[in-house]
């Protein structure tokens, strides 16, 4: 007989998102970002890429990496940030998305963050530049008395966007 008392799963309690992973953290603007280290392929710092006309204006062209060229998508132009500086802090993340390779610029990367399953909430419902059918969710990095918050993209989902038109859907 089993004694135990059934578990009820209560409105209070958030849904599990994912299991522990490692997030590479970057910044667009003042907000920080995360995305899964298994599709990050290398970082490099920015130089100007070869521009392709009648490109959509956040893809600012394409670069020779090793003889593969790659697209390059500037993620503050994407979502929409009212100031675009290139700096010395500027890099291109190259990201592996399927079977595609895909550089995508930042201000700034920050570090590799692990979170655990228990760190990440989900997103809020809101209207944005980034729609939250991109987000996994919000995480948690505690940092002594300042925890401070991750938005956690689904970069796989974002680049196989139609809207971003560089990696076939049926990839993802």
């Amino acid at each position: 007989m089993n004694s135990k008392p059934p578990t009820v799963e209560t409105a209070t309690t958030p849904p599990l998102i994912q299991t522990t992973g490692e997030y590479l953290s970057f910044r667009l603007g003042r907000e920080e970002y995360g995305i899964d280290i298994l599709n990050v392929q290398e970082i490099r710092g920015y130089d100007e890429p070869t521009r392709m006309f009648s490109a959509q204006p956040f893809v600012k062209g394409v670069m020779n990496l090793r003889g593969v060229i790659v697209p390059i998508i500037d993620m503050r132009i994407k979502f929409g940030l009212s100031e675009v500086v290139y700096d010395g802090l500027t890099v291109i993340i190259v990201l592996n998305i399927g079977q595609r390779v895909v550089g995508m610029v930042v201000d700034s990367v920050s570090d590799v963050i692990k979170l655990q399953a228990t760190d990440i909430q989900p997103a809020p419902q809101c209207s944005n530049a980034l729609e939250t059918e991109h987000i996994i969710g919000l995480g948690t990095v505690q940092n002594g008395d300042s925890p401070r918050m991750l938005i956690l993209l689904d970069i796989q989902k974002l680049m196989s966007s139609a809207d971003m038109g560089l990696v076939s859907q049926a990839m993802h």
